[in-house]
């Protein structure tokens, strides 16, 4: 694993980044208290816990940024607002993240988001089915229809390596599109033959008696980065205190959900519909501080076999590492 560069020192090697317009060229708006405001693209899911953990415990206001959070559906449709300049930062995912790369998007990750636990009996994600369903391993979901909450995302990429690991053809999974909180309700009315689901939504599809037959965060990929914090360059380049500040204040969030588990359960039912009986049973994701560079390598080449991008993503021009 690699250490990100801290942005004072990033400044420097990005003095000739490509401007790519919106918001982040210009310093962030100040509260009447001084606070510098940050717009946040995040998904309204566990993984983006430890941000409203450290947000509640003032970690960013200790460092003068005001936080807004703002719900999206995803990684896919979090990048272009970064790039357009809606947000300040976004979490995403890094499947989303390798193909902006590759179409030259001028994106830079400055913080770790989320990562598996590794564990395939407990982990934080889950492709789902009724438990009727004739699936019974990941190779059974070749030709089947799978609900992903975005198409070219990490969910996608790591199903298909699922299934081939299992022996079967992933090019004829039949991926369809719902946000997170509609596939419970697909999985059992028979919408959607499977679903891949995150916590809190795996505990809400296998309470409704969903069956989960693939970890596919845990399985395909050793100890996968599944998301990231990230900004454009140009923000890097022109705002570095305001970006090293938010790092720092990532940094001391990811800490404190790493050491406080049942913080996590208690912040979540405060920005989704989990009730606190179910936030007691979810299986909680890692939020170690470091990416794991090696893991968002093997990603990188699995886009590039499945066609999802057309060439392999170069991870370190993604990462800001020394």
């Amino acid at each position: 694993m690699r250490r990100l560069l801290a942005p004072i020192t990033a400044l420097a090697l990005l003095a000739t980044a490509t401007a790519c317009g919106g918001s982040s060229d210009e310093p962030a708006a100040e509260t009447e208290g001084g606070l510098a405001q940050v717009t946040v693209g995040i998904i309204p899911i566990i993984d983006v816990a430890p941000i409203y953990l450290g947000q509640e415990q003032g970690f960013f206001e200790e460092r003068g940024i005001e936080l807004e959070l703002v719900p999206g559906s995803g990684g896919a449709a979090a990048v272009p607002g970064v790039v357009a300049g809606d947000f300040d930062f976004a979490f995403g995912n890094v499947t989303s993240l390798l193909l902006a790369q590759t179409q030259g998007l001028p994106l830079k990750v400055v913080s770790n988001g989320t990562s598996s636990t590794g564990d395939p009996e407990t982990d934080f994600s889950a492709v789902v089915v009724p438990a009727d369903s004739p699936v019974q391993t990941a190779a059974d979901l070749a030709g089947k229809t799978v609900a992903v909450n975005n198409f070219k995302n990490i969910g996608e990429v790591t199903i298909r390596k699922a299934v081939e690991d299992a022996g079967g053809d992933s090019s004829t999974v039949n991926f369809v599109e719902l946000p997170f909180p509609d596939m419970p309700a697909a999985v059992a009315n028979g919408n959607v033959d499977a679903a891949w689901v995150v916590e809190p939504f795996v505990s809400v599809a296998t309470g409704q008696g969903a069956r989960p037959v693939v970890r596919n965060f845990a399985e395909p990929v050793e100890d996968l980065t599944v998301a990231t914090y990230f900004t454009t360059e140009q923000m890097l380049a022109e705002n570095p205190e305001l970006v090293d500040d938010f790092q720092a204040a990532m940094a001391e969030s990811l800490a404190y959900a790493q050491e406080n588990p049942e913080e996590l359960r208690r912040i979540i039912t405060t920005y989704t519909s989990i009730s606190p009986e179910v936030a007691e049973q979810i299986a909680l994701p890692s939020f170690p501080e470091e990416i794991n560079v090696e893991s968002m390598e093997t990603v990188a080449d699995l886009m590039a076999e499945y066609g999802i991008t057309e060439q392999t993503a170069e991870v370190d021009a993604l990462l800001a590492t020394d």
